[in-house]
């Protein structure tokens, strides 16, 4: 049974695109063959994916050269960017310029489509074309969903997969790091979280598991109810529950009433209430993407290469750390010891 968190399923985007406002293209492949530079296609306001967007057009001192592609929800027709608009603007007073980025002196690379969030990734898959293509900011529940998609199966394309969020590996280490010796981690899952669940369950050999099921709202109370008393922390999963704030809210009311301290996979949890998170700001994710779309372009077509965000940072609620009478090390500290070598 669905866990009634969400609404029903995220629709796919039409394919046909066309130019918008004579700035931008993406009907066929945005640069010519050949050519240096990459298309980065967007299908939301997300401000992370913005963030995302802008950090990869000006996080390096090299090519390649970063054409931004705003496609219109519901459309799938390209919709203008602010900045598009204002390099339109350029384009007519210098008549030279007819791509926006940045062009450096350094060696190009080849080009590589990077498609940000869900809807810019089912849009981008249903775009025939050889060239590599990188599926960016997406949770690992949107990855399942677009398994069944055929241009992932082919392999006709070197396609690579950036999770949002870093590996469960990542958020152990952090919890063992805050709570050293306590290995009781308590959970709530639905039926879709299993992926994520069999990801944790693979990095927490020895932790033990107290995984109780939730299959639709009504059922998350007792839930917690029963998994509460086993265990000396809790985890949100990065799945129906976690993208719920009503749920989330559930869990941390839950932890903070029992005095347990209530870890995620975001910043918004640990604002909200949680005691920590290992987390990749969208900077960070926009660095991981330029190395992992070279290597993209040097490839061949295979099975999707899947990364997990590489944990740059960790967030901690220090109000919630003095309330649970724990010291706790710096930020800096813990971030040191989840990206340390294990």
């Amino acid at each position: 049974m669905r866990f009634q968190f969400l609404s029903a399923a995220r629709r796919a985007l039409p394919c046909r695109w066309q130019l918008a406002a004579g700035a931008l293209f993406a009907c066929a492949p945005a640069l010519p063959a050949g050519a240096a530079g990459w298309t980065v296609l967007t299908a939301d306001d997300a401000p992370a994916h913005a963030e995302f967007v802008r950090e990869l057009q000006g996080g390096a001192d090299a090519d390649p050269r970063i054409e931004w592609v705003r496609i219109a929800p519901g459309s799938g027709a390209p919709a203008p960017t602010p900045e598009a608009v204002a390099q339109a603007d350029e384009d007519r007073v210098t008549a030279g310029v007819r791509t926006r980025g940045i062009r450096r002196s350094a060696p190009a690379t080849d080009a590589v489509t990077v498609a940000v969030g869900p809807s810019a990734a089912r849009a981008a898959l249903d775009r025939p074309g050889q060239e590599p293509l990188l599926l960016a900011m997406l949770s690992r529940l949107d990855y399942e969903g677009l398994k069944p998609l055929p241009a992932l199966r082919r392999g006709e394309r070197p396609i690579g997969v950036l999770l949002r969020e870093p590996a469960m590996g990542d958020q152990l280490a952090l919890i063992d790091a805050v709570l050293p010796g306590k290995r009781r981690l308590g959970l709530v899952v639905t039926g879709e979280s299993e992926p994520v669940l069999r990801e944790l369950q693979r990095a927490a050999q020895d932790w033990q598991l107290q995984v109780e099921y939730a299959p639709d709202a009504r059922s998350l109370a007792a839930a917690l109810r029963a998994v509460v008393p086993r265990s000396d922390a809790l985890i949100v999963l990065p799945d129906l529950i976690g993208e719920n704030q009503a749920a989330t809210l559930a869990v941390l009311r839950a932890g903070a009433g029992a005095g347990l301290p209530v870890f995620g996979s975001n910043e918004g949890m640990v604002r909200s209430g949680g005691l920590a998170a290992a987390v990749s700001t969208p900077a960070q994710l926009a660095r991981q993407a330029r190395a992992m779309g070279a290597r993209l372009a040097g490839g061949s077509a295979a099975a999707p290469l899947v990364e997990s965000a590489t944990p740059a940072s960790v967030r901690v609620n220090a109000t919630v750390a003095r309330g649970l009478n724990l010291r706790l090390p710096s930020e800096t500290e813990l971030a040191q010891r989840v990206t340390a070598p294990r």
